[in-house]
């Protein structure tokens, strides 16, 4: 089964209040899951990972074996492909946490889109911060 990932992951200020959102989709474009989390004090990169983590983990609760990701953070997707190199310490963990979830499917894809591509997940981004 190939499911869409959007993930986004987002602080205001940075550090600052921090949340993530996700929103997975079938192969029809409809929603099998969405949900956004409250992460309390981060920076926008340690959010961003946030979110693309729990999103590759809920993909593999739903039984996905392929997996599209869609992130409107240019330095995430291209540390994921290997284009740019982790060396902030933090970040480096996380990639690691990303990287060992994302090699539970046969084939993982991850895409930059623009922020206007991504709208639904960067609703639950600020609904969860908003709810804190």
């Amino acid at each position: 089964m190939k499911l869409k990932l959007y993930s986004d992951g987002g602080a205001r200020g940075n550090p600052g209040p921090a949340g993530i959102g996700v929103v997975i989709k079938n192969e029809d474009n409809e929603t099998v899951e969405s949900f956004g989390k409250y992460l309390g004090e981060q920076t926008n990169n340690f959010a961003e990972y946030t979110a693309l983590i729990e999103g590759l983990k809920k993909a593999a609760e739903l039984g996905a074996d392929e997996v599209v990701c869609y992130m409107d953070s240019e330095l995430v997707t291209k540390q994921m492909r290997g284009e740019y190199k982790v060396k902030e310490p933090n970040l480096q963990k996380l990639f690691v946490q990303a990287y060992n979830a994302s090699q539970k499917f046969k084939k993982v894809e991850f895409n930059h889109v623009y922020r206007a591509d991504n709208k639904e997940a960067d609703k639950l981004v600020n609904e969860a911060i908003d709810k804190k």
